[in-house]
């Protein structure tokens, strides 16, 4: 056959950078093809805050964490909920590999790399209040020293180096419309050349055609994201059995070419993709005052004391707190009827607990910058934090209930909330505050929480009432959904080879990243534990390129 490359790599994200550094590394030539122009290399984890989940690792026990690979793979288990004969086949052995590497070789893996951890490690979706149940028993969300950009600079870096030695072709702006198919084996891609484009990273593009083009190689790797900026196809697989009917309306935390085309031709050539009903959006997004993308959300990423009531003022149920449980949260949050909740805070929430989501909105670890780390026990002193206070159209400060609840009926096409009723809420949460023992499961959660000292000290503010003027002034945030990470995809064995529907394997054909449910077609089942889903990509990614390294001819 006379081809380009060894391998041909569908996106330039992280997965894609991660595969072509290990098929680099045995030698291999790689052509990667991507729809965006060069400053979108590294894709979306670019954006990311870029935490890593990690088990059992230095920076826990330093903490005096007790964590084992036993412990994670139950709670992996129990959060993911593999329970679909066929579709979840490989999913389930992705998922006991994954936490293996989060045990084992990922931080060491990363390190010798480059790659620097912070000695803090965050405790996010903390369950449903069960042993057996979903949730992190322990935290074990590792903060990269460099975000989003330093994960990414770890795998671009060598990358270009392999493309200064002839290893690697990059063909930016070349829009994959079909895989080639020959014999039963993919042996290329082909599509249309889109004309060229200046737009900064994330910024949306043109998709105006100048041309059409054709690559063959070896083999073909899908590592092209998955479907979180694509509403309509969102809409087309959400879960309406489980999870009620899809908002109106959502705000959007993917730039626009996280579309899901890939998947869509993958599927088309025989390829199997599933799960697609498995999707891990967040219920605290705010319009980002500053858009990059169209409908851009931010998520605030709360510590676990702000009041969540729902579109009429009543109080989410326990366990069904903030940084709890997302999906059991969201199917409640859906039976409302309504698009959007809201969080109640004090200004001193806001100091411990306002944290937000991105690379962007955290400039003191993207930055390395340990002057600004400080500012963390202070959140309304980060820039960011200010910006979104001043700015964002979905925060409201008020010194008093009343002008809260007010100025929270204008911000909603109709007037939902009865002062009477969020006055009720707000006074029997704050009752319970005056001793260190009660009935108020939240306050309960909050002071176990606090039992950890880091998050003590600069994530989790001391319980005390929403009325108390020395706290004071009260905020409101209008929280509506985020869509992100599409959990399901193409399906793959342990090797990232393309499994067809009938069970058998795609020759020619290979997955990673978001694209293959970050394994497997679902490595994280229903529920996902990890934060930033970065770990996953890093792991697919170095799955696929050992395996095609190692395969191929």
């Amino acid at each position: 056959m006379n081809t380009e490359a060894d391998v041909i790599v569908v996106g330039s994200g992280l997965a894609g950078l991660v595969a072509t550094y290990e098929l680099t590394r045995a030698g291999r030539r790689v052509v990667i093809v991507d729809q965006e122009n060069q400053n979108n290399l590294g894709g979306q984890a670019f954006w990311a805050e870029g935490s890593l989940f990690l088990v059992d690792s230095p920076e826990q026990r330093l903490l005096g964490i007790k964590d084992s690979r036993e412990l994670a793979l139950s709670d992996w288990l129990a959060s993911a909920g593999h329970d679909r004969d066929s579709e979840d086949r490989w999913a389930r052995r992705w998922a006991e590999a994954y936490v293996d590497f989060a045990a084992g070789e990922k931080r060491d893996y990363v390190y010798r790399l480059g790659l620097r951890l912070l000695p803090l490690v965050g405790w996010i979706e903390r369950g449903e209040g069960t042993a057996t149940g979903h949730g992190n028993s322990v935290p074990r969300l590792h903060y990269t020293w460099g975000s989003g950009p330093e994960v990414v600079r770890t795998f671009r870096k060598p990358v270009l180096a392999a493309a200064t030695r002839g290893l690697v072709t990059f063909k930016y702006r070349h829009r994959v419309d079909e895989l080639v198919i020959e014999g039963g084996a993919a042996v290329g891609v082909r599509g249309a050349v889109l004309e060229p484009s200046r737009e900064p990273r994330g910024v949306p593009s043109s998709r105006k055609e100048t041309g059409r083009f054709e690559i063959r190689a070896q083999a073909v790797l899908i590592a092209s994201g998955g479907m979180g900026a694509n509403h309509d196809l969102v809409r087309a697989h959400w879960p309406t059995d489980r999870l009620g009917p899809a908002p109106a309306t959502m705000l959007t935390g993917v730039p626009a070419h996280v579309d899901g085309r890939m998947l869509q031709i993958t599927e088309r050539a025989g390829g199997s993709v599933v799960n697609l009903d498995r999707m891990w959006f967040y219920n605290e997004g705010m319009k980002n005052w500053a858009p990059v993308w169209p409908g851009h959300g931010v998520r605030l990423l709360p510590g676990p004391s702000p009041l969540w009531l729902d579109a009429t003022g009543r109080r989410l149920p326990p366990p069904l707190f903030p940084s709890h449980a997302s999906l059991a949260t969201l199917r409640h949050l859906r039976s409302t009827g309504h698009d959007h909740s809201w969080f109640i805070m004090t200004h001193s929430m806001v100091d411990k607990e306002f944290a937000l989501s991105g690379s962007d909105q955290n400039p003191d670890l993207t930055g390395k910058n340990c002057l600004l780390l400080l500012q963390r026990f202070k959140k309304s002193t980060m820039a960011p934090v200010r910006a979104f206070i001043e700015n964002g159209e979905d925060i409201l400060v008020s010194r008093t209930l009343s002008e809260l609840v007010e100025g929270m009926n204008a911000l909603t096409p109709e007037p939902l909330l009865d002062y009477a009723r969020v006055e009720r809420e707000v006074v029997a949460r704050d009752r319970q505050v005056a001793n260190d023992y009660g009935k108020d499961m939240q306050l309960m959660a909050v002071r176990n929480a606090r039992a950890y000292l880091p998050e003590k000290a600069v994530r989790i503010t001391a319980p005390h009432r929403l009325l108390d003027p020395a706290h004071g002034p009260l905020v409101a945030v209008r929280l509506r959904l985020l869509t992100r990470k599409t959990l399901g995809g193409v399906q793959t064995t342990l090797g990232s080879q393309v499994v067809r529907p009938d069970g058998t394997t795609f020759d020619g054909l290979y997955a990673a990243g978001e694209a293959a449910g970050f394994g497997g077609g679902g490595v994280h089942g229903y529920n996902a534990l990890e934060g930033t889903f970065l770990g996953g990509c890093i792991f697919s990614g170095r799955v696929a390129g050992r395996t095609l390294a190692h395969d191929l001819a």
